[in-house]
């Protein structure tokens, strides 16, 4: 008897537990906020050459004539320069003369468009022209923070509990945001937005696993899928913090506030049962399982609990005994290494693209904010599709058709003319509808194409892949200062690359799933049966394993959403690679 077999004893997915789920999906409403603050702590306004006559709270706006006295034609972008400004006198004469200066000169002091944008770092710290990849660092280094926190927090909560590690995520957040909102200067602010990067894998990413441990599987790929959505809420409410909030400190403080409302929740969650039971703190799981009992007004019988005790402690003896997997057994292995490759090629495109969009919501054209909200808005109806197709139409068809859809919509963006910045928000936001689909399915279909003997590492390794595509993506987004589709064709060049290569690994939708190594490089070399069969996985070395590996589509979902459910199910792990599967949050 496994955890999930106690819980029908616990009315399944009971009131108590509807509660302690939906408290544990807000903070990812807050995680959001600081994700996606970016867009407008570090947003670049129109700007220009402050020109020396001019004093130092001179307004934008220039009369056209003078910009064509003051300023020489950029010849990458056929545009004014809002770099460098003719050498001139500027006199009236000058002026008068109508005869531009033949010379130039670097600027050293800018002025800002502020109509759409009060104050943002880059407007405070000049983060333009030959400083500009300051800007894009400050982004990329947030995502060395979410990368370096997934891996700390993931062990920390593996070792010494979620809980504790929720709540300690939690507080250095707060800390580390509002010191990220009265930095000084560009290093304090970019050190504090990294330690933040790195609490979001502990706040939220702790909380999903603790939240996911006590859904049974029937309701996994409902709860995983409705947890996104509260991400996709904050991403849009992000907007509604900045529509209000006009100076980048006040914003990041503000954005960062709301999460000192969930310290309160010390007296409402409880620590995961799966982790007591797993490190030898039954007396303590015993407790969590009867509150929910008796909130849910149910007993659970005590030959159930003490079956579980049993089982569970036979179960810690067995992986004592049992070898730990290493990443270099994938490689090892033709058809396993193929796959893996594809498969972490996949991650690092849809986690590129997914952050590259998100983040470019300023350079599309037309309303800044709008953008920014519809780009968090097209991800609701994409993990709607996902509920409604993902158990039906099988994992490689919709990555793959989500993954060229999204690059057929970007590289369009090539043939719109420049008049027509509507349908490029259009097509950009296609785009991220499509990649938000197939970012949700590769969880599924990675976890499902590794064995279980060496899964937790194979994800963790493909979760990596997806942190270098997220660090890599701010400076992606900086080639559209030379040309603004350039970054959208990149990013749309890359998914439907990925989308082609993707058709090259076999369904595991219905599928044996391959338990052991042979398995795994088996799985694909034939065509496989739906609804079980033989196929590649399912051969006869099951690695001494007395259990029928074949699952129901529900049970697939246990292997997607965390990681860290099906390795205490089914290995009795310690779900560390459940917080790396999470790791877009």
């Amino acid at each position: 008897m496994g955890y999930d077999d106690i819980l029908p004893h616990l009315g399944g997915f009971g009131r108590y537990q509807r509660r302690i789920y939906v408290l544990l999906c807000l903070p990812a409403i807050s995680c959001a906020f600081h994700k996606l603050a970016g867009v407008f702590l570090l947003a670049a306004p129109d700007y220009r050459c402050r020109l020396p006559f001019e004093l130092a709270n001179a307004t934008y706006p220039l009369p056209d004539e003078r910009f064509s006295m003051a300023y020489p034609i950029d010849t990458l972008t056929k545009k004014y320069s809002t770099c460098n400004y003719l050498d001139a006198n500027f006199t009236d004469a000058y002026w008068v003369g109508g005869t531009p200066a033949a010379g130039v000169r670097p600027c050293d002091h800018w002025v800002y468009d502020r109509s759409k944008f009060e104050s943002s770092t880059v407007t405070e710290w000049d983060m333009v022209c030959d400083r500009n990849w300051l800007r894009a660092s400050a982004d990329s280094l947030f995502m060395v923070g979410v990368m370096l926190g997934s891996i700390g927090f993931g062990y920390l909560s593996d070792k010494y509990g979620r809980k504790p590690i929720f709540f300690a995520s939690l507080v250095l957040q707060v800390i580390f945001g509002v010191l990220a909102g009265v930095a000084p200067e560009f290093f304090t602010y970019t050190l504090a937005r990294m330690v933040v990067g790195a609490t979001t894998s502990g706040v939220f990413l702790v909380a999903y696993v603790i939240a996911m441990e006590m859904v049974g599987p029937s309701d996994r790929l409902y709860a995983g899928v409705v947890c996104m959505m509260f991400f996709s809420v904050g991403y849009m409410l992000t907007a509604a913090f900045a529509y209000f909030i006009h100076g980048w400190r006040m914003l990041q403080i503000a954005l960062t506030l709301p999460g000192i409302l969930f310290l309160c929740y010390w007296w409402f969650v409880p620590e995961s049962a799966r982790w007591l039971l797993s490190n030898g703190r039954p007396t303590e799981a015993i407790t969590v399982i009867e509150k929910a009992a008796h909130c849910n007004k149910l007993t659970v019988p005590q030959e159930a609990l003490d079956k579980l005790l049993e089982e569970d402690k036979a179960q810690q003896q067995d992986d004592t005994n049992e070898p730990k997997p290493s990443l270099l057994d994938i490689f090892k292995y033709p058809n396993l290494r193929r796959k893996a490759m594809l498969i972490f090629f996949d991650w690092f495109v849809n986690s590129l693209t997914y952050y590259g969009l998100s983040w470019n919501t300023n350079n599309l054209g037309g309303n800044p904010l709008l953008n920014f909200v519809i780009s968090g808005a097209v991800e609701i109806p994409a993990y709607s599709f996902l509920l409604l197709t993902l158990n039906r139409w099988g994992r490689r068809t919709i990555l793959c058709g989500c993954m060229i859809l999204a690059g057929t919509m970007l590289l369009a963006t090539m043939a719109v003319p420049d008049s027509q910045q509507w349908l490029i928000v259009v097509l950009a936001m296609l785009g991220k509808m499509a990649i938000t689909s197939s970012y949700g399915t590769v969880y599924v279909f990675s976890a499902e194409q590794f064995p279980t003997v060496i899964r937790n590492v194979a994800l963790g390794a493909s979760s990596t892949s997806a942190r270098v595509g997220g660090i890599l993506a701010p400076y992606f987004n900086l080639l559209g200062d030379y040309w603004q589709p350039l970054p959208l064709l990149i990013f749309g060049a890359l998914a439907f690359v990925g989308g082609v290569l993707s058709l090259l690994l076999p369904e595991t939708h219905n599928q044996k799933l391959p338990e052991t190594i042979a398995d795994g490089e088996n799985f694909g070399k034939q065509k496989t049966v739906p609804g079980g069969g033989n196929g590649g996985a399912g051969g006869g070395g099951v690695g001494g394993s007395d259990r029928d590996v074949e699952r129901t589509a529900e049970e697939l979902q246990v292997l997607s959403k965390p990681e860290a459910m099906a390795d205490a199910e089914e290995r009795g792990g310690n779900g560390s690679s459940g917080t790396d599967v999470k790791e877009k949050y």
